[in-house]
């Protein structure tokens, strides 16, 4: 055989390089025919205020009155459990639509909505059979509807609500939106007590809610005086991430008073759209001048006041300020006003993207697209990919054993990475907290420079080696160093890296292994890809064997299949096709006492191809679920292959699994095997053991604990600001700024003019 093989040196970027490109194409072609959809059903349809139409509204679906009727929006659902979506009874023919609990669901901008969008109905269907690999599909209308495929009953919460609302969603504002720079400018004067502190606290909230990792803010109190709810961060922006955000909502607007200093020019913010945002439940003036003086002709900062209460004596000062800074007026009267008033922000801010005919895709937890007509935001469509499609593209067998790839997004937060445990492991699926904001430099701990992070961050290529400790399993480290080659590659809102093995082994075999391959005792790992299955759906059913023999039958020019990976595991299946004679002739040969309490041999190649040999029948499943864990899968190689590999070949690694009651007797014995054995064997069975020194500071000062918390607010990552920004279009129409009211003048305050220039321009 050594004619047939060549040893060929990996060119890592290269390689890198290809994988990115797999995956910007896998994810562009995702979602652009619902936004030609919706933006054609849209233009067809002509508003009606007085059209009813019925439609499967997902709370009210299948449910009935008390004499067993059909409720009004509701009607039979056909429902059916699918594992694809996590064995959840769904309706692959039609969507779901969901109304905020606080909208009138036959509300004539929502039925008007939801009968246009129905076009999306048949998009999402063929989307579907044509790429199985999709999961969710949705429609989220900037009307507050949510269109969601495939259809699915929405249950409410234990307290009997459903707050979900499709526009305070991350995916929803980072397509609607460009990112922004925000001061929420809150009144706590004397008249501000009681239930409109309340109503102003909820808006806060609410603003916050709105503002995504790509936005940064402030919130400043005023009243005789202006102090930051947040002392450590006064005179800067802080991103608007959720412990940020968490940070500011614990907020009193009793704080002591504080001398205002400018926000200082250090580059930090989105430096693309700005906004003031006025709590307030009155204002005396229109502060024209200032407004002349600061923000005049450019207009950079929009100004969107918000009237809290009923009384609308001001109502017109604060208008005023609206229309004449492109902003926009709403009136809080109660705390059920407040998340629809709110939202009315967004539809300002997204005019300029929208007249742009911009549809820019953003990558958060969803592929999402914005949708556009004459300036008015549709929607936003998006499709969930899941991760496991991701992976798919990596091609393992090329990294190594300890090589992996891993995404990153804009803000240096983890997409993908082995290391990411999103769930807790105590088997119940409970999600961690911020599991979708995890830094890379928690994971990647031997980059305490951040230079591999910031590299990627700031999408440089190349390469570049550091020391890093191996990873094992689960997080542990085993304490070796290896000299590591990072790659880096630039992708649009993506960095990419890998660690891989430097060689690999090419060879000829092709049909001559396919009938090793075929052996009963074989088995391909059933993550990985070696041809692709669910592009067509005449291959759907087929098995990676069946697709492989299809695939080198040539009969089928449609299937697509990693040639490279079916060669190798070929020539893996070839060469230890001699191990099921071996072991069959132990079997049959063996004496009484020879190899007693052997119960199974098994073999994996770095291919992905398994051999395994029982050599006692078992009365139940031999596996336990932690060995079925045991095997390859799509993001790494399994413990005990990474185990036997690191050892020098032909010696002996002994598994000894510990439970909390007793020592498990079974030993797996695992061995590495690049061909060729060594007669002496090292073993040991002693137990290691860790010793573990806890040192406990006592932290008594107040003052230092709040010093602490101010550095680490202040602590700022490298983060790359997304590459469009849409402040302004000079035909967007200024004067939809909630109300008509006349542009007079009136005379100069201070107030407005020392936040106009807190803003960095």
């Amino acid at each position: 055989m050594s004619r047939a093989v060549r040893v060929e040196e990996i060119d890592g970027l290269r390689l890198v390089k290809r994988l990115a490109e797999n995956m910007e194409e896998m994810f562009h072609k995702k979602a652009q025919r619902l936004v030609e959809a919706a933006e054609e059903a849209h233009l067809q349809h002509e508003e009606d205020p007085n059209l009813q139409y019925e439609y499967f509204n997902a709370v009210l679906i299948n449910e009935v009155d008390e004499e067993g009727n059909s409720v009004e929006l509701g009607g039979e659902f056909i429902l059916q459990p699918n594992d694809h979506f996590n064995n959840l009874s769904v309706n692959l023919s039609l969507s779901v639509v969901q109304v905020p609990t606080n909208m009138y669901n036959k509300d004539s901008a929502i039925v008007n909505g939801v009968y246009w969008s129905e076009a999306l109905n048949k998009v999402f269907v063929d989307n579907f059979e044509r790429d199985p690999s999709l999961i969710w599909q949705y429609f989220g209308s900037a009307k507050g509807f949510f269109r969601q495929y495939p259809g699915i009953k929405w249950k409410p919460d234990e307290h009997g609500v459903i707050a979900f609302d499709c526009r305070n969603r991350k995916w929803y504002i980072q397509a609607a939106t460009s990112p922004k720079d925000v001061v929420i400018l809150v009144d706590v004067s004397g008249s501000m007590k009681g239930l409109r502190l309340t109503i102003a606290r909820q808006t806060v909230s609410s603003i916050l809610d709105t503002l995504g990792d790509d936005d940064f803010f402030n919130i400043i109190a005023y009243n005789e005086e202006l102090h930051y709810v947040e002392p450590c961060l006064n005179g800067t922006l802080v991103q608007a991430d959720v412990t940020n955000k968490d940070v500011s909502l614990s907020f009193s607007f009793s704080r002591r008073s504080l001398l205002l200093s400018p926000f200082n020019e250090t580059g930090r913010g989105s430096e693309c759209s700005q906004a003031i945002m006025l709590v307030t439940d009155g204002a005396v003036d229109t502060y024209d001048a200032i407004f002349a003086k600061y923000n005049w002709p450019e207009r950079k900062v929009r100004i969107f006041p918000y009237l809290i209460g009923r009384e609308s004596a001001f109502a017109d000062n604060l208008k005023w300020m609206a229309c004449a800074n492109k902003g926009y007026f709403t009136q809080i009267s109660t705390l059920a006003d407040v998340q629809e008033n709110v939202m009315e922000y967004l539809h300002v801010l997204s005019r300029p993207k929208v007249i742009d005919r911009e549809h820019d895709t953003v990558w958060t937890e969803a592929y999402i697209d914005s949708t556009r007509n004459r300036g008015i935001l549709l929607g936003v469509v998006g499709t969930d990919v899941p991760v496991s499609e991701l992976l798919k593209t990596i091609p393992k067998y090329k990294l190594g054993i300890h090589g992996y790839a891993f995404a990153i997004t804009n803000n240096g937060y983890i997409l993908t990475h082995p290391d990411l445990r999103p769930l807790y492991g105590d088997g119940k699926k409970r999600r961690k907290p911020n599991y979708s904001s995890v830094d890379l430099s928690e994971v990647e701990w031997e980059d305490k420079d951040d230079t591999l992070r910031n590299a990627m961050v700031n999408r440089k290529t190349g390469t570049f080696s550091m020391e890093v400790k191996k990873s094992v399993d689960k997080g542990v480290r085993n304490p070796k160093f290896r000299n590591a080659q990072p790659h880096q590659q630039a992708l649009s809102g993506w960095s990419l890296r890998m660690s891989q093995r430097k060689y690999l082994m090419y060879s000829s075999y092709f049909v001559t292994g396919l009938h090793d391959l075929e052996h009963p005792d074989v088995a391909l790992a059933d993550e990985w890809t070696y041809c692709n299955t669910d592009e067509h759906p005449e291959h759907r059913y087929l098995s990676q064997i069946e697709a492989i023999k299809l695939y080198l039958s040539g009969h089928d020019p449609h299937l697509q299949c990693d040639k490279e990976l079916i060669q190798e595991v070929l020539f893996d299946a070839v060469v230890t096709a001699p191990l099921e004679a071996y072991w069959t002739s132990l079997v049959l040969n063996k004496s009484e006492n020879s190899d007693k309490g052997v119960e199974i041999a098994y073999l994996g190649t770095r291919t992905g191809l398994s051999r395994i040999n029982l050599f006692v029948l078992p009365d139940e499943d031999f596996l336990t679920a932690e060995d079925k864990e045991g095997v390859f899968n799509a993001d790494h190689f399994p413990l005990w292959y990474k185990r036997a590999a690191e050892q020098v070949p032909g010696t002996f690694v002994y598994s000894l699994p510990f439970n909390t009651e007793e020592l498990l007797s079974m030993v797996h014995s695992n061995t590495c095997i690049p061909l060729h054995y060594k007669q002496e064997m090292h073993s040991s069975r002693k137990t290691p053991c860790r010793g573990y020194t806890l040192s406990v500071i006592a932290l008594t000062s107040a003052a230092h604990n709040e010093s602490l918390k101010c550095e680490r607010l202040k602590m700022q990552k490298d983060r790359r600001r997304p590459d469009t920004c849409h402040p302004f279009h000079p035909e967007e129409n200024s004067m939809e700024c909630g109300g008509t009211v006349s542009l007079t003048l009136s005379p100069v305050a201070a107030l407005l003019c020392i936040l106009l220039a807190l803003l960095p321009r």
